[in-house]
């Protein structure tokens, strides 16, 4: 609970320094694996943003998350619980995942590519987000999806590690209702 306060005081003081909101009522960071074939989906409950985005200047764009691992949610208790412990996201030791942008490239018609460093369980890998942006008078929203390999990130070790059991392959889907935003 400090460790949120804290997260939370810090961005607070660092907000004036980020152009956009995240309206986190209609925003959320999901994900979906497959199971013995059966697609499963899930969602991190708790996580900050932190987004300065001109859509006008995408280079100069820098976009950032953290989220807190252990707010991964599939909905039921009992599977809620195994992913907080060592094989899957192991909290104790690596509480938080995040993403940091290096680069933003503007593709045309309200399409962007991300690219930066994506660290859950201390493990690094360089990640290419592709990004749609729509707006509706001063809403934006931000919507895009990526895979990841989860054995990459040592997500599923030990005898998690069986791909029949649960694939390697995890789409990561977001969407993120902004305020602040300067037209496309």
């Amino acid at each position: 609970m400090k460790r949120q306060l804290l997260t939370l005081a810090t961005i607070a003081i660092a907000a004036p320094a980020w152009a956009q909101q995240v309206v986190p009522a209609q925003s959320e960071i999901a994900f979906v694996s497959k199971q013995m074939g059966v697609p499963v989906e899930g969602r991190f409950k708790l996580w900050t943003a932190q987004i300065a985005f001109d859509p006008k200047k995408p280079e100069a764009g820098k976009i950032g998350f953290t989220i807190q691992a252990g707010s991964a949610s599939f909905g039921a208790a009992e599977t809620d619980a195994e992913v907080s412990k060592p094989a899957w996201f192991h909290i104790a030791k690596f509480p938080q995942a995040s993403f940091q942008s290096s680069a933003v490239k503007a593709l045309g018609a309200g399409k962007f590519e991300v690219r930066g460093a994506l660290v859950i369980k201390g493990v690094s890998q360089d990640v290419l987000v592709p990004v749609t942006v729509t707006q509706a008078g001063s809403a934006s929203m931000a919507t895009g999806s990526f895979s990841i390999k989860r054995l990459d990130f040592r997500i599923g070790d030990g005898e998690w590690a069986d791909t029949s059991m649960v694939a390697n392959d995890v789409q990561v889907k977001f969407k993120l209702a902004l305020s602040g935003m300067a037209p496309l």
